[in-house]
């Protein structure tokens, strides 16, 4: 990775000198293995000035002739002073504190790194990690992932919906390049917009994010960073088939315009016209659809003045059919000839970012993002119409300097959100528009050792949900050695968009209700939750290979919530809480390189989830209580300087059984029972590197052929009151298999 992106991590915008020395940090072995040291402390003695390691151990720090030692530190490993006398490229390896000399420590860069070092529970999952599986878009890129949930949410659109801490990705912020993209009318289907090969890394935050980001996170935030037209390949295609019909074409085109200017075009799309029903019940096991989605990217650097920018603009036009097989829309359109659905979403958005640092005060910077964008939905689900327009901007300035010297770092600025939407559900006109002001204050201390703490608090003033204040705190502190205890906690504040959220519900023949509609939106109150966490990560050395294990503990708890009540089986009913709601998770991990290039990952989750219903306090429908994760990856041929390689990958889930929401007041034939059978699949993926510039790669999904029997409730009659397509627990379709070719010009 190149300095500029060093950059990128250290600071959330984008820190230039004048003078600048740039370098690496490896781990020292006898096998002359390049292993990076990732978060390692750089600093020069006696100053403030300093910088941390990032993924691939690089970094780049500001020079001054005046400046002579640079320390070099990190947890578990050996603090070293260099005499620098001159500007030059650093390369250091680092010694492992606690290695003996009959000891051989090896073991190779990590995809999935956790951080030792920053306060809050941040996962740093990178493209190397993202290329594990079938990754064609960011709804995708979490299967190798214990963190994340994914799943389907109904029997009919493919859509796949992510859960974190037990909580739906409602409740989480999900952002790309700190911008949120994700939400409102986006929030249904957003994460199949968002193509993998444009990913160069994503972020994964436990708990309460930082308040510079908004007020709305409650579980965590998810960010997705996106390649940079000035370090991702010239030219770059992706082509990928599977035995559904599923094609797929990912192509990137990066020019250096002049010695400041570089601009990147990509374009994905994606497309599935084959009709599959192989459990026989007279619907589509997946949609039809097209996609084209298409991004122009512009990055201006400037360091000498300490500038960078970057300018998006993108378009995506995105189709989708679903219903039953002999559904034909010219023909059967708002009839009961045939049940059938269509959802087509156009989507235009301009996002920009400017960063500056002062050359001559370098823990000085100014960044300012705006993105504009306008999402326009119209769809119906077999006679339920639904249609939704809305067009936000969003906009943030921070300022980050620091406080007598760099331990002590503060960030400071102001954000503006306009949000206008327009929606038909069903027969009915909803119309609003929300606007929020606010300011924020971070503080940060980081003592470079044992202790880091970032604490923030934000004022906001919304026309709907009044003025509030929003507090988060992260704190990590090192008992000993290659250890992080972690704690969080913090507030959120969101508005819930109850129809664009829950578009499932238009696909059964429920009645819609609206109870103690006496709120400012949908007549409701907005949510507003707690969110506390504690983590503990400890590093560990076993047989001369490294290993990690972790232990998570987050409670998240309502003080309202807009209740989706599901217990009634004819009908949905969105309410304010009567009562308690919470999510308790807890998630122990163990990461560990097995032997040479060969590393495995295992998880065990239990969710407590837990909402006081009309009915009475029940756990969430759909929730499984326990779930096993484990993946195993292996790479062949990982000494430098080889170019072919193998690299094999295997991932397990399993999922306890899922209460169903009741259906006890229906005919016989149209009930469920009170769980679903427990659900276990298994992903596979061979990729053969024949060069630095082209590989191939084939797997399968679910290749156990796990399938449930009876997605669909109801479907021998669509139009009845007993219709239902939203008792999802496991997989429709069943095998399928993909390969697929990438090939990149430098």
């Amino acid at each position: 990775m190149k300095p500029i992106i060093c950059l990128i991590m250290m600071l959330p915008f984008f820190i230039f000198s004048q003078e600048q020395i740039s370098g690496e940090v490896l781990e020292a072995n006898t096998e002359n293995k390049t292993i990076p040291v990732a978060g390692a402390n750089v600093f020069w003695l006696n100053t403030s000035v300093g910088a941390v390691t990032d993924i691939d151990g690089k970094f780049t720090i500001p020079y001054e002739a005046s400046y002579k030692q640079l320390v070099i530190s990190y947890v578990g490993y050996q603090t070293d002073t260099l005499t620098i006398n001159q500007q030059k490229y650093i390369k250091h390896y680092l010694k492992l504190s606690s290695v003996l000399d009959e000891i051989v420590v090896t073991s190779r860069k990590q995809s999935t790194v956790k951080s030792y070092m920053k306060a809050a529970n941040v996962i740093t999952v990178s493209s190397d990690e993202l290329l594990k599986a079938a990754c064609c878009n960011l709804s995708e890129s979490f299967e190798t992932n214990p963190s994340i949930d994914v799943n389907f949410s109904d029997a009919l659109t493919g859509t796949r919906q992510i859960k974190m801490l037990g909580l739906t990705s409602k409740y989480i912020l999900i952002t790309t390049e700190n911008v949120p993209s994700i939400r409102g009318a986006s929030q249904a289907f957003g994460l199949s917009f968002i193509p993998g090969t444009w990913v160069e890394s994503i972020q994964i935050t436990k708990g309460a994010g930082s308040v510079t980001n908004g007020f709305e996170s409650i579980a965590g935030q998810i960010n997705a960073e996106l390649v940079k037209p000035s370090t991702d390949h010239r030219f770059f295609a992706n082509l990928y088939a599977a035995s559904n019909q599923r094609i797929e074409l990912n192509t990137h085109v990066n020019t250096k315009v002049s010695d400041k200017w570089s601009t990147g075009f990509y374009i994905h799309g994606n497309t599935h016209q084959e009709k599959h029903d192989v459990n026989d019940d007279g619907f589509l096991d997946m949609p039809l659809y097209n996609q084209i989605n298409v991004m122009n990217r512009w990055q201006y650097t400037n360091p000498e003045k300490g500038l960078v920018s970057f300018i998006n603009v993108r378009y995506l036009n995105d189709a989708k059919q679903a219903g039953q097989v002999n559904f034909d829309p010219d023909r059967d359109k708002f009839t009961t000839n045939f049940w059938g659905s269509e959802i087509d979403t156009e989507r235009f958005e301009v996002t920009t970012k400017f960063g500056y640092v002062n050359p001559e005060v370098p823990w000085q910077s100014l960044g300012v993002q705006f993105a504009y964008s306008t999402h326009n939905q119209n769809s119906y689900y077999g006679l339920n119409r639904y249609d939704i327009n809305h067009n936000s901007v969003y906009s943030n300035v921070v300022y980050n300097s620091i406080i007598s010297d760099s331990r002590h770092k503060i960030k400071t600025g102001l954000s503006f959100t306009y949000d206008h939407y327009d929606e038909l559900a069903i027969t009915t006109d909803f119309e609003r528009s929300e606007r929020s002001f606010g300011g924020f204050f971070e503080y940060a201390y980081d003592n470079l050792d044992k202790l880091t703490l970032t604490a923030g608090l934000r004022f906001d003033t919304h026309n709907l949900l009044g003025e509030f204040i929003t507090p988060r705190l992260h704190l990590r502190y090192t008992p000993w050695e290659k250890s992080a205890l972690r704690f969080s906690i913090g507030r959120g504040k969101r508005s819930a968009n109850i129809f664009a959220e829950n578009q499932n519900m238009f696909a059964t023949s429920r009645a819609i209700n609206i109870l103690n509609s006496n709120g400012n939106i949908y007549g409701l109150d907005p949510e507003i939750a707690w969110n506390y966490g504690v983590s503990y990560l400890q590093g560990f050395n076993l047989f001369g290979k490294k290993g990690d294990i972790t232990f998570d503990y987050y409670r998240t708890d309502f003080q309202n919530q807009v209740v989706v009540d599901w217990e009634n089986p004819q009908e949905v009913n969105f309410y304010n809480l009567q009562g308690d709601s919470y999510a308790n998770s807890f998630q122990v991990e163990l990461n560990y390189n097995m032997f040479d290039d060969f590393d495995i990952r295992t998880a065990y989750k239990y969710y407590d989830v837990q909402t006081d219903y009309l009915t009475g306090k029940l756990s969430k429908p759909l929730t499984p209580k326990h779930r096993f994760f484990a993946n195993a990856s292996y790479v062949t041929n990982t000494e430098e300087g080889a170019t072919s390689r193998w690299k094999f990958d295997l991932t397990y889930n399993w999922l306890s059984e899922q209460r169903f929401a009741s259906t006890q007041s229906n005919p016989v034939e149209y009930r469920l029972p009170e769980e679903s059978p427990t659900v276990g699949t298994l992903n596979a993926q061979l990729t053969k590197v024949f060069s630095p510039k082209f590989e191939v790669y084939v797997g399968g999904e679910n290749i156990t052929n796990v399938r449930q029997s009876n997605p669909i409730l109801g479907a021998n009659d669509p139009f009845g009151s007993n219709f239902d397509t939203t008792f999802v627990y496991g997989p429709i379709f069943g095998s399928m298999y993909y390969t697929g070719l990438r090939y990149k010009i430098n």
